[in-house]
């Protein structure tokens, strides 16, 4: 039976182990049975599971005007029907521009876009900077994982694509190597760690001393251009703000797991890497296999026809970007003899609160695959692809880990960070790639002797107990 409303009929568990696993299959079923919007319950709590592409993008091109983010116009939550302990209720009730309306969202956005311009203009310094700190970031942690061998077995996940984009984030916040590996630590307990509130209030207290710190003496960073567009921003405030980069880069690491297994396991994509095409397999990847699978909720201002369904005024609805990407009307897009797609799909958003650091993304995730297959000669999945462990999340579609073996390409000559000589993945191999590995020279732009991973404490001491197999001391575990 079809329910009239949330609250009428018993409703399917959406987070299972069938979803943790084959999230595709639960979408294509709910399709089938309600359309292009499925009543589910989430984790206890009912919602309005959007799959269709149309619908998805109509309520993410009226989001603040029909549909609000901000969770004081979700009705269960204002009549107290909604658990106070209910996981992603910390995250939905975020005081920041990410959940909030109107000129509050307005005057925010215009910040964090002034803010993210310098790091995406090619032509500004600040963007050429980034491009060489996130190389040298690759280098490192491919440096820690090789040391000492030239074949092996590795975590992906743990010991590069996480740690990367939060390395990037001490580079944007404008910290100290030291206090970046804190800040790091920090960031992966808040996401995945028994002791997340303890995380959380050591990342706010730090985000408040850095908002502090940045209005007193202003710098060529995120918190400082921040400021400079938004002066009125409080300091409670801009701590706040703050903490949507760490989650952005989170959802950047997701993404370049997802990429490195979909050209292990795909050789359609495989093939287009040795054609310098990455950016436009990051792009395809984005879209059949998006870190984020749903975005956070919206709630209906006024009752609304949504599907097959009446939305009633205050009810909550959850957006399945994966499955409107997946939608006969976005698939049919995608051609088989050529790895270009569309980039009308919806990984990124649409409408006023769509991702503002798109290019961003991309080029972490382009610059981070890239040096992978220049600095090794083969890798290979160490797991079926069906028996990769996957996060449990109403939101995320993120690997846990990522075990590969891999071969580490010989070092033959400076290392050449231009692009790819071949696909370097399941074994392919071409002598005139690029090299990399312990013999290559130090590339341009590395970090001097006092500024390398051998000095660093916390991050770098956990990184080389994984390249053990010990993984006791990992945030989380």
């Amino acid at each position: 039976m079809i329910p009239d409303s949330l609250s009428s009929s018993p409703l399917e568990p959406l987070i299972t182990r069938e979803y943790d696993t084959e999230p595709a299959l639960v979408h294509e079923r709910l399709r089938s049975t309600y359309g292009p919007v499925a009543p589910v319950d989430l984790l206890g709590v009912p919602v309005w599971f959007v799959l269709g592409y149309d619908e998805v993008l109509h309520v993410l091109q009226n989001a603040g005007e029909r549909w609000s983010k901000c969770v004081a116009n979700w009705r269960a939550f204002a009549e107290g029907r909604v658990p106070a302990d209910w996981p992603p209720l910390t995250l939905l009730a975020a005081d920041n521009t990410g959940f909030q309306d109107g000129d509050r969202h307005r005057e925010g956005r215009a910040a964090w876009d002034a803010a993210l311009r310098p790091y995406q203009d090619p032509a500004h310094p600040q963007a050429q900077a980034m491009e060489r700190a996130i190389l040298r970031y690759c280098d490192e942690l491919v440096d820690v994982i090789t040391e000492g061998t030239s074949t092996g077995l590795a975590d992906l996940c743990a010991q590069y694509g996480r740690p990367l984009p939060l390395m990037v984030a001490g580079h944007l916040f404008g910290i100290s190597i030291d206090r970046g590996d804190n800040l790091v630590m920090d960031l992966w307990r808040l996401l995945d760690g028994p002791d997340s509130g303890g995380a959380f209030q050591r990342l706010y207290a730090t985000f408040l001393e850095l908002t502090t710190v940045k209005r007193r003496r202003p710098g060529e960073d995120v918190p400082s251009y921040l400021l400079a567009a938004k002066p009125d921003f409080t300091d409670d405030e801009l701590a706040r703000e703050l903490f949507l980069l760490p989650a952005f880069l989170d959802f950047t690491g997701s993404l370049i797991c997802n990429a490195v297994v979909e050209m292990i396991t795909n050789p359609r994509l495989r093939a287009a890497l040795s054609t310098g095409a990455i950016e436009e397999v990051v792009n395809r990847v984005a879209m059949l296999k998006p870190a984020i699978a749903n975005v956070t909720l919206r709630y209906a201002r006024a009752e609304a026809k949504l599907g097959n369904f009446t939305i009633a005024a205050g009810d909550p609805v959850l957006l399945s970007v994966a499955a409107a990407n997946a939608d006969p009307r976005m698939a049919s897009a995608l051609s088989d003899d050529t790895v270009r797609s569309t980039r009308a799909h919806l990984s990124w958003g649409a409408g006023p609160h769509r991702c503002p650091s798109r290019r961003l993304a991309t080029q972490i995730t382009t610059i981070a695959v890239r040096r992978l297959l220049e600095r090794f000669a083969a890798l290979g999945l160490a797991l079926p692809p069906d028996q990769l462990p996957w996060r449990p999340s109403p939101f995320m579609r993120a690997l846990r880990a990522l075990p590969v073996q891999y071969e580490v390409r010989p070092a033959s000559g400076p290392r050449d960070r231009s692009h790819a000589g071949s696909s370097g993945i399941s074994g392919s191999t071409d002598s005139s790639g690029s090299t990399g590995g312990e013999g290559g020279r130090q590339p341009s732009g590395a970090p001097a002797a006092g500024d390398r991973p051998a000095a660093r404490s916390a991050l770098w001491t956990f990184l080389r107990r994984l390249r053990g197999g010990r993984r006791d001391d990992q945030p989380g575990a």
